[in-house]
């Protein structure tokens, strides 16, 4: 009987640890690679449970991944995005610098 309520506890600690992993808006895979790396959970337990709560939840699990599948974006697109803002950054420095060194000589003259 302990070894039942202890199996159903950890059972419960798996599906909170889950749904931590939705708050943070991760894929099934991504929380099994977390949970194992972070919390010594098997991969397989984490799918297992994940199917379970799945299948009690159809409906939000259905939401939950066109939302993701929606708002992610891909490594390249992500990359993309980094490297637009790094440019604008490093031309908005440049105009700021080359306004800074008129007005520097204007001040001098």
């Amino acid at each position: 009987m302990a070894a039942d309520s202890s199996s159903a506890a950890y059972i419960r600690m798996v599906q909170h640890l889950i749904e931590k992993c939705l708050i943070f808006h991760m894929s099934e895979d991504e929380c099994m690679e977390a949970l194992s790396k972070h919390a010594d959970i098997k991969p397989v337990i984490t799918r297992t449970v994940w199917k379970e709560l799945e299948k009690e939840n159809k409906e939000f699990f259905e939401a939950y991944k066109r939302f993701n599948k929606e708002d992610r974006m891909s490594e390249a697109e992500t990359t993309q995005k980094i490297l637009q803002i790094l440019s604008s950054v490093d031309s908005s420095n440049t105009t700021n610098s080359s306004n800074n060194n008129n007005n520097n000589q204007h001040d001098s003259d």
